[in-house]
């Protein structure tokens, strides 16, 4: 073998992978297309939430009734049983595990997220850097990795082709110049994210979604999935996705969840709600781009404001000037071009639903009543990745009618994930448990078969 493993995609997967099985003794190629895929990545472009059951942040805070067993009874809750059971199981079990490698192993500073609740978890149980951004996670999985001898990490240079060998697997690469190099190895790990960023597959499998915003990494163009298709490897929830209904536009920045949870409503142009602000951010892309111009207005007040903050992303978005501020409802109906009577009717019956009136939209968590002046922030929705993919038992191992294909694995958005067969089944975290979590169950088989 010229390599015991290539791992394809410098992603939370692919790092998580090439850490894990170098630290058990193998040396690993790690490939990356995209020059772009430090501030371009999936990753990167995350709030870092990894959410665990069970772990010892939890204890340290006080939350001594949370575990795997409880992370997973919400994630299949949430998917409605539409999980994958045997994924769901692996990674809820390994992610106190996964989170303690995190900070001891790699050096990342992981802290318990204890001013957010995020909907489908009964327990705060994220667990994030300090700076709650993708791009810092994503740095210090790469200091790790550049910190390990047995990893190589070449940039750009894609996997395009891949070949059943008795030993292994035999792997085609490509740089951007035709450059071709024909490798042998015991193992591939495919961690190249989803396809989102595939126009075509989006058309064929999540078409309700096909308008909207893709804010994600550009390097998610479906590469592992079709290279698992053409070894006959299984599929499945390929309809599942990361969509978000509040990505601030002109401006292209995410606008964070945490706003809806602590109080603020979402308009369209005519100046009224339009669903349950405390649904999941996911489901709630298809709504806000079903409003007339694909676009709402988030509306809250200087205490939202300030609950939001501590999120890299809006702090961004606050110096580009994204949120305006109104003095009264006047100036938020000037600001979205409706009446005024119609943003203080809605205004109006929110305090009704806040005192215990029904509200019809089904929102029951009023945390305040928004006060004077007023943030205002135009938004529209997005797809951020998929969340199906090749179907992989609890190790990771890409399987064949039911079975591990030889030397053959998948994480994060390459394979399937924990979110059912639809948008509604994501919860914040998601993505980044299926990534870090099977590419550490990756990395340790991976090392665990070669040596026997």
């Amino acid at each position: 073998m010229d390599v015991d493993v290539i791992v394809a995609g410098a992603g939370a997967a692919g790092l998580a992978a090439s850490i894990a099985a170098a630290d058990r003794g193998a040396s690993v190629l790690l490939v990356e297309a995209k020059d772009t895929y430090r501030e371009g990545s999936n990753t990167a472009m995350s709030t870092s939430m990894i959410p665990a059951g069970g772990s010892r942040w939890q204890a340290e805070a006080g939350i001594d009734d949370d575990s795997p067993d409880r992370l997973y009874g919400d994630l299949m809750e949430k998917t409605k049983g539409t999980a994958d059971p045997v994924v769901t199981r692996a990674l809820a079990d390994v992610a106190p595990e996964l989170v303690a490698w995190l900070a001891d192993e790699c050096g990342v500073p992981l802290e318990l997220v204890t001013d957010v609740s995020y909907p489908g978890n009964s327990r705060q149980r994220h667990h994030s850097v300090p700076e709650r951004s993708g791009r810092a996670l994503h740095r210090r999985l790469l200091e790790a990795a550049a910190a390990r001898p047995g990893v190589t990490l070449v940039v750009p240079s894609r996997l395009a082709d891949l070949e059943e060998i008795a030993e292994g697997m035999r792997a085609t690469t490509v740089r951007p110049d035709g450059t071709e190099e024909t490798i042998d190895t015991g193992a591939v790990v495919l961690a190249t994210n989803g396809f989102g960023a595939n126009k075509a597959l989006v058309e064929r499998y999540i078409p309700e979604i096909l308008n909207g915003l893709y804010f994600g990494g550009d390097g998610s163009t479906g590469d592992a999935l079709m290279l698992g298709e053409r070894l006959g490897a299984d599929t499945g929830s390929l309809g599942a996705y990361q969509g978000h209904g509040s990505v601030a536009t002109p401006h292209g920045v995410l606008l964070t969840w945490t706003t809806m949870m602590n109080g603020a409503m979402l308009l369209n142009a005519m100046g009224q709600r339009f669903q349950n602000e405390t649904i999941g951010y996911s489901e709630s892309a298809v709504g806000v781009l079903a409003q007339p111009g694909g676009v709402a207005w988030v509306v809250y007040d200087q205490d939202v404001h300030d609950k939001a903050l501590p999120f890299q992303d809006y702090r961004d978005l606050v110096e580009m000037k994204g949120v305006r501020w109104a003095d009264d409802v006047e100036g938020v109906a000037a600001m979205i071009g409706c009446r005024t009577e119609h943003v203080e009717e809605t205004i109006e019956s929110a305090s009704r639903y806040g005192a215990g009136e029904d509200d019809p939209l089904g929102r029951t968590e009023w945390t305040h009543m928004l006060e004077p002046p007023y943030a205002v922030v135009k938004v529209t929705g997005a797809l951020f990745h998929t969340q199906g993919g090749l179907k992989v038992d609890g190790r990771a191992a890409v399987l064949r009618n039911g079975v591990p294909i030889p030397g053959l694995f998948a994480a994060g958005g390459a394979a399937i994930g924990v979110s059912g067969d639809s948008a509604s089944g994501y919860v914040s975290g998601n993505g980044l448990l299926s990534a870090l979590g099977l590419g550490y169950l990756a990395g340790n088989a991976v090392a665990a078969d070669l040596s026997g």
